[in-house]
């Protein structure tokens, strides 16, 4: 396998670590543009040991002698029942080649499990000497397996190690390890070691430590896969485990449920290339998330969306009822299921829905947000979906081509729909919003308000003094005309220094200009004025 993957991969492969990235405790993985084009290896990775011995010939030692004396027990507890079959050694041994298969003969439980100790405590003490104590666990763990299998001969033995070493070296950044826990992680601190979860083990962790799973996939690659009872090749929603950062989240691609519908739409917002980045508060060391929070993140604006399907064109070539969904799929806050329209009646060719929008007042996490229109027949037959995200939506009518399961285009069905999207404003501070988006309107509302005060302090004014309105412009004019006027600015004669004003009728007016003001504003407040 490893010459295969040498030969068919080329330089493709990438057998050395980059020298930017040693593979040392606290060294960050590479960035996938350091790593673009580049193919790795992901394979149980055997260390050398610190004794200075080939890493074969430590291997090859205990499984010689376990073959010697697996052929040696073997042979003296058949020897009592096998007079029938004639001489043993003279029968089975021409065969062998210096009695290396005579280890495929079935022995007592008792002579293998004694053997198993034995080689088991001689690989041991042969790996004993290994420098880093992290990896004598893992060597313990691959030596429990290699001396319980009796069945292969010396050769075969020796060459299956010296397979596992070749593939051993095409092993770099992406090392399996057992994972232990959260804790333990963090202290080895080794970015190319990674972990594999069952669902049902990843969602006992998603659900004890969250904010630990954050942070151990901010270092770290994990990998989720579906447990081995879903015997109906069913999948999980991958949406729980994008919400703490996993990478690989592995799903049964033969089941087109809505599970794999939304992993296909989710991969085709960056032209289908297998790789998303994920938000920088989930990559960022100084940031801490919560995936089950139900507030705003810090640094992250969460959105408003109103959706309102309109119509559908094509949808059926049958004469039945068409409904459609509207989901959101993204943190546990944010997930709305399910909304939907009524069933238009037979018509399947152009239906059309006038009914009130579909709200989500507050998207907490946009960039992790989905959006899943989705078209029924009145039996429950899918017609056709399309996966959105919720940060790419704007404000609009949108012609929505439908997909197949697969995410295939379809070449007809399509859906009319208008979306408002907008940043998320509490319910407090609306008012304050509305006059800044639009100014106009306000003072308009402001306006109206004033005049319908207007109105009625004004009618309470005139049933007071309704005399004043006819006195009080032409005594407001008479005493504006007649102060003293104002004198040139090229009379040379001594002015009288201004005294202290004492009403409004004895200030003198400076300028022409000002004198006009005046006057204007006089006769629009005697107009108003008058109409009280």
């Amino acid at each position: 396998m490893a010459e295969y993957c040498r030969s068919i991969f080329g330089d493709a492969l990438l057998i050395d670590p980059l020298d930017k990235y040693p593979l040392a405790p606290g060294v960050p993985l590479p960035s996938p543009q350091d790593l673009m084009g580049r193919i790795l290896v992901k394979n149980k990775k055997r260390h050398q040991p610190s004794t200075g011995v080939p890493n074969s010939s430590v291997r090859k030692r205990p499984l010689e002698q376990s073959n010697s004396a697996l052929s040696e027990s073997s042979a003296a507890t058949t020897e009592p029942s096998s007079p029938q079959l004639g001489s043993p050694s003279s029968d089975s041994c021409p065969g062998l080649s210096n009695g290396e298969e005579a280890t495929l003969e079935k022995p007592s439980l008792e002579p293998r499990k004694s053997l198993g100790e034995d080689g088991l405590q001689r690989g041991a003490d042969a790996l004993g000497s290994a420098d880093r104590e992290d990896e004598e666990e893992d060597e313990e763990e691959e030596e429990q397996t290699d001396p319980k299998k009796p069945t292969t001969d010396e050769g075969t033995a020796s060459s299956e190690v010296n397979a596992t070493e070749e593939m051993s070296t095409l092993v770099n950044y992406i090392e399996p390890v057992k994972f232990k826990s959260f804790e333990a992680a963090r202290k080895r601190n080794k970015c190319f070691e990674m972990s594999s979860f069952v669902e049902t083990k990843a969602m006992e962790q998603l659900t004890k430590s969250p904010m630990e799973f954050v942070e151990y996939n901010k270092q770290q690659l994990s990998r989720i896969y579906p447990k081995g009872t879903r015997v109906d090749s069913s999948n999980y929603m991958p949406q729980l485990f994008w919400n703490v950062g996993c990478q690989l989240v592995a799903l049964n691609f033969q089941t087109l449920d809505v599970a794999m519908q939304l992993n296909a739409g989710v991969f085709e917002y960056n032209g289908r290339s297998g790789y998303l980045l994920k938000p920088e508060f989930m990559r960022r060391p100084d940031k801490s998330f919560d995936p089950f929070t139900e507030v705003i993140v810090d640094g992250i604006v969460a959105n408003a969306l109103r959706v309102k399907v309109i119509s559908g064109q094509f949808l059926s070539d049958r004469k039945v009822g068409i409904y459609v969904e509207v989901d959101m799929f993204g943190l546990p806050v944010d997930t709305r299921r399910k909304y939907r329209t009524r069933t238009s009646q037979g018509n399947s060719f152009n239906p059309v829905w006038d009914e009130e929008p579909f709200d989500f007042p507050k998207v907490v996490l946009p960039t992790l947000a989905s959006l899943r229109i989705a078209a029924f027949e009145e039996g429950g037959k899918f017609v056709g979906h399309r996966i959105l995200p919720v940060s790419a939506i704007r404000s609009g009518y949108h012609y929505i081509c439908l997909r197949n399961e697969a995410n295939q285009p379809l070449c007809l069905p399509a859906l009319l729909i208008y979306t408002e999207a907008s940043d998320y404003i509490p319910d407090d501070h609306q008012d304050y919003a509305e006059a800044l988006i639009n100014p106009i309107k306000h003072v308009s509302l402001m306006d109206q308000r004033a005049k319908q005060l207007a109105a009625l302090i004004g009618e309470s004014e005139a049933q007071a003094s309704p005399e004043t309105c006819q006195e009080t412009p032409s005594q407001q004019l008479g005493s504006q005309l007649t102060p003293n006027p104002t004198p040139s600015p090229l009379d040379t004669s001594p002015r009288r220094p201004p005294g202290p004003a004492t009403s409004p009728t004895s200030t003198s007016l400076s300028s022409p200009g000002q004198r006009d003001d005046l006057i204007a504003s006089l006769l629009s407040g005697a107009g108003q004025g008058c109409r009280r």
